[in-house]
């Protein structure tokens, strides 16, 4: 194999050739080979830093089966502007040790018009001799020297050209001619978008994979190419597999963060490490980097943005505010304005997907719109862009409204019996919910906003087993907002809800400043929400004629159709889970009434505590067929609803005590304990909550 590099990066062929280069690349490798032989003209895509010219140089010097014996690369340098002519005349250069051109169509020329030779555009204001093929002698063979190489026919000659991004339209045009004029010429294209032509045949190269594959003991290829790395620059520690796939997951598999990562482990540890890529990658550098642009990551980056359009580089600092996964309509929300019009978005866009700025989520075919997510490096950058364009208070305030929108259509969902589309909904927003969340508990956000977005969410913290975190926020939050905001209310009403079962002193101290509010406000629905939250205090001392006295009067005060907190249905579901304990039959009359609620058809989590008080009351009357009958339909219609732990858990104990097989069995039988009305705390342990009954 003969192979000739018309750059000047001798230094990366040598690193890509040594065997040490490509980390978990087997497939890509498998892929690029066979698209080589199938196709003519194959371009292999991905993201800054995936490793492209890599792949394609180890595939073109590694021909299995004789396909091409010479292989023609041409490169463009950092910061060096080519225009379509030297373009040209670079690749005439290269396309003259194969031959004359197989039909009719000649290259176009290799000089200028006055006759000069080419500007060399690694050296500028010096001339590039002509290749060695130019002046009619055979250009010598690096595999034998002393001997010269007999002239390649023109079907063994593959072109490489490399890195095209800086002249990708000028290469889209001579690849066209080159395609027409050389029938017989492959050509290999390593770019960070697709040519766009009709034989082009794609070979998209992904980051490596941070995970080890399910059922091996071996790390992850980001794990083996981090180590490698740091082993050859004299790190000798043991390294923490944890930490390894920390630092892996925060740099997201992209092979060139992981190697000048490797370069910061001799002054600092993994979790050191670990923190500061947390908080920005783009300084990670390599004081002797192969290519200009990979000195720091910030300039690999930089290079990118420098290629995009005006309106491209505005969406893509703009989208730096997105912590998370983001929807082309809220693109468009937070990325418009006076000189940026929405229709201009959607573009912008497409085009940051195809550069591998953006990775779009989801199948594009799917009934639910698709979802794009910036890498991490990039919206680093673009935070940096964001600021120094003096644009981040107007962004991050669009930002948070978009936010405070989806919170209250969360909740309208969940209120209007959608609860499965409101629980899926805040997931899919859930790191932007909570990092607008934590940077008003910074002091660097919007306290309002972000308290009304944790309002909103009550179903989340309550329903869902989130109360401890919900807990923390608002314990954060009500110090930072104005004490006669209307907002403090309803948050110690929440609050008071949510630390209910780990503090009920401080509960019942937040209740005692919610109530005069709600009286001087009028607020009718707040006053039968905080008798619910006592009714649960009271059930918790196990005292069953309080938590009766004040479910009902939550039930009976409670405006139905109220969005904001539980309905009437779930206060009367709680009353009947009282009354089975003591009143079967009242009991099942109560679970009726409130299954009998307007609001209970729409309400998964109201139904199912109702159906959990008739089958307790059931089987407190001696009823166990029925019982359990009622159990399983409950169980059923509640898991195709809604996920609610604590409802789901409940019936599921109720089962098992049910179940005849495990009374016949003589071990003995756990009662089931009744759900208390009142949210969970999650597997975070949250602080002590005093603190809270004091603001």
């Amino acid at each position: 194999m003969w192979t000739r590099d018309d750059g000047h990066d001798t230094r990366l062929a040598g690193r890509v050739l040594d065997g040490r280069a490509l980390f978990g690349r087997d497939e890509e490798l498998a892929a690029l080979r066979r698209a080589l032989t199938e196709h003519r003209l194959v371009t292999v895509t991905g993201a800054a830093g995936t490793g492209k010219s890599r792949l394609a140089l180890a595939v073109a010097t590694s021909c299995p089966d004789g396909t091409w014996r010479t292989v023609l690369r041409v490169r463009w340098h950092d910061g060096i502007p080519v225009g379509r002519r030297a373009l040209t005349a670079r690749v005439d250069r290269a396309l003259a040790l194969a031959g004359p051109p197989d039909g009719p169509a000649s290259p176009p020329g290799r000089a200028d018009r006055d006759g000069r030779a080419d500007p060399d555009p690694a050296e500028p204001g010096r001339t590039r001799p002509e290749a060695a093929a130019d002046d009619g002698r055979a250009d010598p063979d690096p595999a034998e020297p002393g001997r010269t190489r007999p002239e390649a026919a023109a079907d063994d000659v593959l072109l490489l050209l490399d890195d095209v991004d800086p002249v990708h339209t000028e290469c889209t045009g001579l690849v066209q001619t080159l395609l027409m004029s050389r029938p017989a010429v492959r050509i290999l294209v390593t770019s960070r978008r697709p040519l766009g032509l009709g034989d082009e045949n794609v070979v998209r190269l992904a980051p490596l994979a941070v995970d080890a594959a399910p059922g091996r003991a071996d790390v992850s290829p980001a794990a083996a190419l981090l180590i490698s790395r740091a082993r050859e620059r004299g790190w000798s520690e043991e390294p923490d597999p944890a930490a390894v796939t920390r630092v892996c997951r925060l740099l997201e598999g992209v092979p060139l963060a992981l190697e000048l990562a490797a370069g910061r482990l001799g002054e600092w540890t993994l979790d050191e490490l670990a923190t500061h890529l947390a908080s920005g990658q783009c300084g990670l550098a390599d004081p002797a980097p192969l290519l200009l642009r990979h000195r720091t990551l910030r300039a690999s980056i930089g290079a990118v943005h420098a290629l995009c359009e005006p309106a491209q580089r505005k969406v893509w600092r703009r989208l730096s505010v997105f912590a998370g996964p983001f929807t082309e309509a809220a693109a468009v929300f937070v990325c418009s304005g006076s000189d940026l019009a929405p229709h201009e978005v959607p573009p912008a866009l497409a085009m940051l997907g195809a550069m591998g700025v953006l990775r779009t989520l989801g199948d594009p075919g799917a009934v639910r719109p698709q979802r794009h997510r910036m890498a991490l490096a990039a919206r680093d950058f673009g935070t940096e862009r964001l600021a120094a364009a003096g644009e981040r208070p107007l962004t991050r305030d669009r930002h948070a409204a978009h936010l405070r929108g989806v919170a209250a259509v969360a909740e309208t969902l969940w209120h209007t019996g959608l609860q499965r589309q409101a629980l899926r909904t805040v997931r899919e927003e859930y790191e932007d919910l909570t990092d607008l969340v934590r940077r008003a508990e910074g002091g660097s956000g919007h306290p309002e906003t972000a308290l009304a977005v944790v309002l909103h969410l009550w179903f989340w913290w309550a329903v869902h087993e989130h109360a401890g975190e919900g807990g923390d926020h608002l314990r954060v939050l009500l110090t930072r907002v104005a004490a006669d905001s209307p907002l403090v209310a309803r948050a110690r009403w929440l609050a008071a809800w949510l630390c209910a079962a780990r503090d009920p002193r401080a509960a019942d101290a937040l209740l005692s400043l919610a109530w005069p509010a709600a009286v001087l406000a009028g607020d009718d629905a707040l006053l039968g929400r905080i008798a619910h939250v006592r009714g649960t205090l009271a059930w918790q001392r196990r005292d069953a004629a309080a938590a009766a006295a004040y479910y009902r009067q939550a039930a009976d005060g409670t405006p139905g159709g109220v969005p904001g907190g539980p309905s009437p249905a779930v206060s009367l579901a709680a009353l009947a889970v009282v009354q089975a304990h003591h009143a079967p039959e009242a009991a099942a009359r109560t679970a009726h009434r409130a299954l009998a609620q307007p609001t209970c058809a729409n309400d998964a989590w109201a139904a199912a505590l109702a159906h959990y008080a008739r089958a307790f009351a059931d089987h407190r009357a001696g009823r166990t067929g029925r019982a359990r009958h009622r159990a399983r339909r409950a169980l059923a219609d509640l898991e195709a609803r809604v996920d609610a732990p604590q409802a789901h858990r409940a019936l599921r104990l109720l089962l098992t005590a049910l179940d005849p097989a495990t009374s016949a069995s003589g071990a003995p039988t756990a009662r089931p304990r009744p759900p208390v009305p009142a949210p969970r705390e999650g597997t975070r342990t949250p602080p002590v909550a005093a603190d809270l009954a004091r603001r």
